[in-house]
Formats: C-alpha cells, sequence, structure tokens
C-alpha cells in the first residue's frame, strides 16, 4: 500500500520541476495509451493534449503508481443446447447466411431466418442452432446432393439414397417447421405445440437423447464430427457482426 503522504510530495515536486523548465508534458496519456491507470485516489486528472513532450520521462517518474489493466475481450455467449432460445434476430441470421454465400437469394435468406426465429420460438427450440444446422446441410442452398432446392427440405429429412431423396414440403415455411420438429425429437421430451408434419418424428428414440448438439454426431448425421461442426459455426455466429 502506497504512503499517500509521500506520494503528493513527489508529483508535487515533478509537476514544479516541469513547470520550471517551461516543459508541462502531461505525459499520462502515453502510459494511459499503453493500459495503465492509476493506482492511487489522489492522483491528478491528465489530459492528452500535451502528452507528445517528455512522456517517456514523466511516465518513468510516474510508473510506480500505476498498474497494468489487461485489455479482456468480453466472454462469448453460445449456447449448444437444443432445448434453449436462439439469441440471433433474423436480421443477424441472414446478414451472417450473405457473409458466406453472397450469391444466394437474399429475400429467400431473409424469409427462411424470419421463419427460424418463428418456428423455434413456438416450439422452444433454439433457432440459431437450427438455422446454422440449414447453413452445414444445404451447403449455404446450393445443395447439390439428393436433396433439391424445390424440395423445401432444409435439412437432409428422409435422404438416404438415389431411391429416397428425402422429404418434400409444399412451402419453406412448412419445410422449416418439419426441420424445428426433428430437432425437437431429439432435443426434448416436452410435447409439440404444432400439429406434427415430421413424418420422422416418431423414429427418433429414445426422445430427448440429444440435448446438446455434440449429440446430433452419429445419430442425426453419421459423421462424427457432425457436432463439432455445428459448434464451430455457432461460434462463427456469436462473433459475427
Amino acid at each position: 500500500m502506497y504512503n499517500h503522504s509521500m506520494v503528493k510530495k513527489i508529483i508535487a515536486f515533478v509537476v514544479v520541476s516541469l513547470l520550471s523548465s517551461g516543459i508541462f508534458a502531461l505525459g499520462g496519456a502515453f502510459a494511459l495509451n499503453r493500459g495503465f491507470a492509476p493506482s492511487c485516489g489522489d492522483f491528478p486528472t491528465l489530459s492528452a493534449a500535451s502528452a507528445l513532450s517528455g512522456a517517456s520521462a514523466w511516465s518513468e517518474a510516474f510508473a510506480p503508481f500505476f498498474v497494468y489493466v489487461p485489455q479482456v475481450e468480453p466472454a462469448i455467449s453460445v449456447s449448444l443446447k437444443i432445448d434453449s432460445a436462439g439469441k440471433k434476430s433474423a436480421e443477424e441470421l441472414s446478414s451472417f447466411f450473405m457473409s458466406r454465400n453472397p450469391a444466394a437469394d437474399r429475400e429467400k435468406v431473409e424469409r427462411l431466418a424470419r421463419y427460424y426465429v418463428e418456428e423455434g420460438a413456438a416450439e422452444g427450440i433454439n433457432s440459431d442452432i437450427a438455422f446454422v444446422q440449414m447453413c452445414l446441410e444445404t451447403g449455404y442452398l446450393r445443395f447439390g446432393g439428393l436433396v433439391t432446392e424445390d424440395m423445401n427440405n432444409f435439412c437432409g429429412l428422409g435422404a438416404m439414397d438415389a431411391e429416397h431423396r428425402g422429404n418434400v414440403f409444399e412451402t419453406e415455411q412448412l419445410g422449416v417447421r418439419a426441420h424445428i420438429q426433428h430437432l425437437h425429437a431429439y432435443g426434448t421430451t416436452r410435447e409439440l405445440v404444432n400439429d406434427c408434419i415430421d413424418n420422422r418424428y416418431k423414429y427418433v428414440k429414445p426422445r430427448g437423447k440429444a440435448p446438446f448438439v455434440f449429440g446430433l454426431a452419429g445419430t442425426w448425421a453419421s459423421d462424427r464430427q457432425y457436432g463439432e461442426k455445428l459448434k464451430k459455426l455457432l461460434f462463427s455466429l456469436s462473433v459475427f457482426r
């Protein structure tokens, strides 16, 4: 602990010396710009306007009265739990998507993002997880596999081989709803709010067997890294601005 009386005397001596030599270089800004903050409540308020002259000498003289304040990045908040609320708005989801596939139909992406937020909220399912899963499954709506764009199947439901290319839904919203419902079967034992349109819902046994995205690896998809891929996308979404 510093002796405040001694600190005051030293400060007064240095300030008088600087004034008498015609230099009033308040180099505290020099130190502050490097992550330092006063450690004593009696320290005077400093201006950055005259920090150019004598800054080095000043900061060395007052170094004992500063403590280093590390620059800490804010914690990243990501929910990997399927049965939870999404954090991102439809606008944020669509902006993230367009940053990954600028050639996509923006109006369609915005519609889908809105459907994911609405349908996820209706069933209590994390819309962030569902949306990035759609990005992963469709290659950001590029498709190219068994499922084609006209099927409105955004998560590969029922897609197994050339004879079983996957389920077809009449509208985009119904396709999103079926996706949310299938995640519901994996993530929770609660009852559905809307009528079930996912004809594969009944095949998920036991219900709620994958409360977190990692549980979708080897169950929803055969890829053992499936959960890690979803986690990586969720972290990318969380820091996207």
